[in-house]
């Protein structure tokens, strides 16, 4: 299939591509937002360097991790020590506000534009710059549920409470949402028993809601942003649409890079944008119909930004 055969076409020139996306961008009769890590990694939400060795250097210098990736998957021998790490990780990369404004400076972008958003991430900083709830698919699920572990029931639950009193429990301090560790010692390398989340139907251990494994909870309001994106791709299938594919790269490429290629095909008048850090690429049959940028993303929306109408 031609899908398993993207090009990569050379980059023209850089300022020129970015003013022929922002031209695409107003006279599209719709857009769709495809985003992938990415896009959070231009806005400071990595997961190695200074906030990794702020807020985990103690599980670095006890287990070795070198990031937070590695430390998500080690077999904690506890259920305590786990939520320990997994509490700090969902904190600073859920409930604390990124480092940069490239969700907001796209929000500008595309606030007055018919739009959806389908995203990989599970960060919820679609939302949190003011993206509309009802225009946002979050395929992957989200860092603040917390799921059966079965799971017994295609539920999903709230964790802020639950996952604060976990990191202040450790020591952490919590002020206008940003998490400071401990300035009189280390952190405590465990939560209290006592709140250990279990599900509230069958008593088993919560997990996090990522699809991870065949256990990923789906739950009603995943279903019904699943079927408002259907829908919004149904209903303007032959408009003028533009795919604004953001950071996305090829682990999961079923999910947005594909269906992107594959609609752009088969809609003459729609046109197929990559923005992408080494990683932009077409497809030969609709590379006339394709803007690739090898490039920050940040800096890119920067740039669209001096030929907008706000600032």
């Amino acid at each position: 299939m031609f899908l398993r055969i993207p090009t990569k076409k050379s980059m023209q020139n850089y300022s020129d591509e970015i003013i022929h996306l922002k031209e695409k961008l107003d006279k599209a009769d719709a857009v769709v937002i495809g985003a992938g890590a990415g896009l959070s990694t231009a806005a400071g939400f990595t997961y190695a360097g200074e906030r990794f060795e702020k807020h985990f250097s103690d599980f670095k210098q006890k287990y070795g991790f070198t990031d937070m990736y590695s430390g998500g998957f080690y077999p904690f021998e506890t259920l305590e020590e786990y939520w320990a790490y997994w509490s700090r990780y969902i904190y600073i990369n859920r409930y604390m506000d990124a480092p940069k404004l490239v969700y907001d400076d796209l929000l500008k972008l595309v606030r007055d534009k018919d739009y959806f958003v389908i995203t990989t991430n599970v960060d919820h900083c679609f939302q949190k710059a003011g993206f509309d709830k009802k225009h946002l698919f979050y395929t992957q699920g989200d860092y603040g549920l917390f799921q059966c572990s079965e799971p017994c029931c295609q539920e999903t639950f709230d964790n802020e409470k639950t996952v604060r009193a976990m990191v202040e429990a450790q020591g952490f301090t919590v002020a206008d949402g940003v998490l400071t560790p401990p300035t009189d010692g280390t952190p405590t390398m465990a939560v209290p028993s006592e709140l250990l989340p279990g599900c509230p139907h069958c008593g088993r251990p919560m997990t996090m809601n990522l699809r991870c494994d065949d256990k990923f909870a789906e739950d009603e309001g995943w279903h019904a942003a699943a079927e408002r994106y259907e829908n919004f791709l149904r209903t303007r299938d032959r408009q003028k649409l533009l795919f604004l594919e953001l950071g996305v790269g090829y682990n999961t490429p079923v999910i947005i890079k594909y269906p992107f290629l594959r609609m752009t095909a088969g809609n003459p008048k729609a046109t197929y944008a990559c923005i992408n850090m080494g990683q932009a690429s077409t497809l030969r049959e609709i590379e006339e119909r394709s803007i690739l940028i090898d490039g920050d993303i940040a800096a890119v929306i920067e740039e669209m930004k001096k030929t907008a109408s706000y600032k």
